[in-house]
Protein backbone atom coordinates (compact mmCIF):
# COMPACT_ATOMS: atom_id res chain seq x y z
CA UNK A 1 0.00 0.00 0.00
CA UNK A 2 1.56 3.31 -1.05
CA UNK A 3 1.06 5.20 2.20
CA UNK A 4 3.41 7.20 4.40
CA UNK A 5 3.13 4.64 7.20
CA UNK A 6 4.14 1.90 4.77
CA UNK A 7 7.05 4.04 3.60
CA UNK A 8 8.30 4.47 7.17
CA UNK A 9 7.85 0.76 7.83
CA UNK A 10 9.84 -0.22 4.73
CA UNK A 11 12.65 2.16 5.67
CA UNK A 12 12.76 0.60 9.12
CA UNK A 13 12.92 -2.87 7.56
CA UNK A 14 15.83 -1.79 5.36
CA UNK A 15 17.71 -0.48 8.38
CA UNK A 16 17.01 -3.70 10.30
CA UNK A 17 18.13 -5.82 7.33
CA UNK A 18 21.36 -3.82 7.06
CA UNK A 19 22.07 -4.34 10.76
CA UNK A 20 21.34 -8.06 10.44
CA UNK A 21 23.65 -8.29 7.44
CA UNK A 22 26.48 -6.57 9.34
CA UNK A 23 26.05 -8.92 12.31
CA UNK A 24 26.03 -11.97 10.05
CA UNK A 25 29.21 -10.74 8.33
CA UNK A 26 30.92 -10.36 11.71
CA UNK A 27 29.82 -13.88 12.65
CA UNK A 28 31.04 -15.26 9.33
CA UNK A 29 34.44 -13.59 9.71
CA UNK A 30 34.84 -14.93 13.26
CA UNK A 31 33.88 -18.44 12.08
CA UNK A 32 36.38 -18.19 9.22
CA UNK A 33 39.18 -17.36 11.66
CA UNK A 34 38.25 -20.38 13.78
CA UNK A 35 37.87 -22.52 10.65
CA UNK A 36 41.40 -21.70 9.47
CA UNK A 37 42.95 -22.59 12.82
CA UNK A 38 41.03 -25.88 12.86
CA UNK A 39 42.09 -26.48 9.25
CA UNK A 40 45.77 -26.19 10.24
CA UNK A 41 45.25 -28.71 13.03
CA UNK A 42 43.37 -31.03 10.65
CA UNK A 43 46.22 -30.96 8.15
CA UNK A 44 48.75 -31.68 10.91
CA UNK A 45 46.75 -34.65 12.19
CA UNK A 46 46.18 -35.91 8.65
CA UNK A 47 49.94 -36.01 8.11
CA UNK A 48 50.44 -37.73 11.47
CA UNK A 49 47.80 -40.33 10.59
CA UNK A 50 49.39 -41.09 7.23
CA UNK A 51 52.84 -41.44 8.80
CA UNK A 52 51.56 -43.63 11.66
CA UNK A 53 49.64 -45.86 9.23
CA UNK A 54 52.69 -46.32 6.99
CA UNK A 55 54.86 -47.23 9.97
CA UNK A 56 52.28 -49.72 11.24
CA UNK A 57 51.87 -51.37 7.84
CA UNK A 58 55.64 -51.67 7.46
CA UNK A 59 55.96 -53.14 10.95
CA UNK A 60 53.19 -55.66 10.19
CA UNK A 61 54.86 -56.65 6.91
CA UNK A 62 58.15 -57.28 8.72
CA UNK A 63 56.39 -59.36 11.40
CA UNK A 64 54.61 -61.46 8.76
CA UNK A 65 57.77 -62.04 6.74
CA UNK A 66 59.89 -63.07 9.77
CA UNK A 67 57.39 -64.73 12.12
CA UNK A 68 54.93 -65.93 9.50
CA UNK A 69 51.24 -65.31 8.85
CA UNK A 70 50.18 -68.11 11.17
CA UNK A 71 51.90 -66.56 14.19
CA UNK A 72 50.51 -63.11 13.44
CA UNK A 73 46.96 -64.45 12.99
CA UNK A 74 47.26 -66.49 16.17
CA UNK A 75 48.24 -63.44 18.19
CA UNK A 76 45.47 -61.40 16.54
CA UNK A 77 42.87 -63.98 17.56
CA UNK A 78 44.14 -63.98 21.13
CA UNK A 79 44.13 -60.21 21.44
CA UNK A 80 41.14 -58.71 23.24
CA UNK A 81 40.08 -55.15 23.86
CA UNK A 82 37.71 -52.38 22.92
CA UNK A 83 37.93 -48.72 21.99
CA UNK A 84 35.70 -46.31 23.91
CA UNK A 85 35.00 -42.68 23.17
CA UNK A 86 33.08 -39.92 24.91
CA UNK A 87 30.73 -37.63 22.97
CA UNK A 88 30.02 -34.16 24.36
CA UNK A 89 29.38 -30.77 22.81
CA UNK A 90 30.50 -27.17 22.89
CA UNK A 91 29.58 -23.89 21.21
CA UNK A 92 31.70 -21.73 18.92
CA UNK A 93 30.11 -18.36 18.10
CA UNK A 94 26.74 -19.86 19.01
CA UNK A 95 27.32 -22.89 16.77
CA UNK A 96 26.87 -26.29 18.43
CA UNK A 97 29.93 -28.44 17.76
CA UNK A 98 30.29 -32.10 18.83
CA UNK A 99 33.41 -33.01 20.81
CA UNK A 100 34.91 -36.50 20.50
CA UNK A 101 37.33 -37.53 23.24
CA UNK A 102 39.00 -40.77 24.21
CA UNK A 103 37.41 -42.83 26.96
CA UNK A 104 40.05 -45.39 27.87
CA UNK A 105 43.25 -44.97 25.93
CA UNK A 106 43.61 -47.53 23.10
CA UNK A 107 47.32 -47.74 23.90
CA UNK A 108 48.07 -50.86 25.92
CA UNK A 109 51.08 -52.83 27.10
CA UNK A 110 52.20 -56.34 26.26
CA UNK A 111 50.66 -57.54 29.53
CA UNK A 112 47.17 -56.13 28.81
CA UNK A 113 46.63 -57.16 25.20
CA UNK A 114 45.46 -60.66 26.01
CA UNK A 115 48.24 -62.78 24.53
CA UNK A 116 51.18 -64.49 26.20
CA UNK A 117 54.26 -62.29 26.04
CA UNK A 118 56.59 -65.30 26.11
CA UNK A 119 55.21 -66.68 22.87
CA UNK A 120 55.22 -63.40 20.94
CA UNK A 121 58.20 -61.81 19.22
CA UNK A 122 59.15 -58.17 19.70
CA UNK A 123 58.23 -57.57 16.04
CA UNK A 124 54.60 -58.61 16.56
CA UNK A 125 54.47 -56.68 19.80
CA UNK A 126 55.82 -53.58 18.06
CA UNK A 127 53.28 -54.00 15.25
CA UNK A 128 50.41 -54.16 17.77
CA UNK A 129 51.73 -51.02 19.46
CA UNK A 130 51.85 -49.10 16.18
CA UNK A 131 48.30 -50.09 15.20
CA UNK A 132 47.05 -48.97 18.60
CA UNK A 133 48.70 -45.63 17.95
CA UNK A 134 46.69 -45.41 14.72
CA UNK A 135 43.49 -45.74 16.77
CA UNK A 136 44.72 -43.04 19.12
CA UNK A 137 45.31 -40.62 16.22
CA UNK A 138 42.01 -41.56 14.51
CA UNK A 139 40.00 -40.55 17.59
CA UNK A 140 41.77 -37.20 17.75
CA UNK A 141 41.37 -36.74 14.00
CA UNK A 142 37.65 -37.59 14.18
CA UNK A 143 37.13 -34.80 16.71
CA UNK A 144 38.93 -32.14 14.71
CA UNK A 145 37.41 -33.21 11.34
CA UNK A 146 33.90 -33.17 12.81
CA UNK A 147 34.52 -29.67 14.13
CA UNK A 148 35.88 -28.57 10.75
CA UNK A 149 32.82 -29.90 8.90
CA UNK A 150 30.40 -28.28 11.35
CA UNK A 151 32.13 -24.91 11.04
CA UNK A 152 32.24 -25.21 7.24
CA UNK A 153 28.50 -25.93 7.08
CA UNK A 154 27.73 -22.96 9.34
CA UNK A 155 29.94 -20.63 7.28
CA UNK A 156 28.10 -21.65 4.10
CA UNK A 157 24.73 -21.16 5.78
CA UNK A 158 25.73 -17.73 7.11
CA UNK A 159 27.10 -16.73 3.72
CA UNK A 160 23.81 -17.69 2.04
CA UNK A 161 21.92 -15.51 4.52
CA UNK A 162 24.24 -12.57 3.87
CA UNK A 163 23.81 -12.98 0.10
CA UNK A 164 20.02 -13.25 0.47
CA UNK A 165 19.92 -9.98 2.42
CA UNK A 166 22.29 -8.20 0.04
CA UNK A 167 20.88 -9.44 -3.27
CA UNK A 168 17.19 -10.11 -2.57
CA UNK A 169 15.74 -8.62 0.62
CA UNK A 170 17.32 -5.16 0.67
CA UNK A 171 16.96 -4.51 -3.12
CA UNK A 172 13.30 -5.61 -2.95
CA UNK A 173 12.60 -3.27 -0.03
CA UNK A 174 14.33 -0.40 -1.81
CA UNK A 175 12.20 -0.99 -4.91
CA UNK A 176 9.09 -0.85 -2.72
CA UNK A 177 10.31 2.38 -1.12
CA UNK A 178 10.94 3.89 -4.57
CA UNK A 179 7.45 2.85 -5.73
CA UNK A 180 5.77 4.27 -2.63
CA UNK A 181 7.67 7.55 -2.91
CA UNK A 182 6.82 7.85 -6.58
CA UNK A 183 3.14 7.18 -5.89
CA UNK A 184 3.07 9.67 -3.02
CA UNK A 185 4.78 12.31 -5.20
CA UNK A 186 2.21 11.77 -7.95
CA UNK A 187 -0.61 12.13 -5.44
CA UNK A 188 0.97 15.28 -4.07
CA UNK A 189 1.22 16.75 -7.58
CA UNK A 190 -2.43 15.80 -8.29
CA UNK A 191 -3.53 17.38 -5.02
CA UNK A 192 -1.57 20.51 -5.86
CA UNK A 193 -3.18 20.68 -9.33
CA UNK A 194 -6.64 20.28 -7.85
CA UNK A 195 -5.91 22.96 -5.28
CA UNK A 196 -4.67 25.37 -7.95
CA UNK A 197 -7.73 24.68 -10.15
CA UNK A 198 -9.98 25.27 -7.15
CA UNK A 199 -8.28 28.58 -6.45
CA UNK A 200 -8.68 29.67 -10.08
CA UNK A 201 -12.37 28.78 -10.07
CA UNK A 202 -12.88 30.72 -6.85
CA UNK A 203 -10.99 33.65 -8.36
CA UNK A 204 -13.15 33.63 -11.49
CA UNK A 205 -16.35 33.50 -9.42
CA UNK A 206 -15.18 36.49 -7.40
Amino acid sequence: RPTRSELLERRGQIQLAQQGKDLLKQKRDALLIEFMSVMDETLRLSGTLQKTTSEAQYSLAVAKSVDGNVSVRSVAMATKGEVTIDMTGTKIMGVSVPVVTKGDSPLRTSFTRGYSITGVSSRIDESADKFERILDVIIEYADIETRLKRLGDEIQKTNRRVNALEQITVPSLREQVAYIRQTLDERAREDLCRLQKGKRRIGRKR
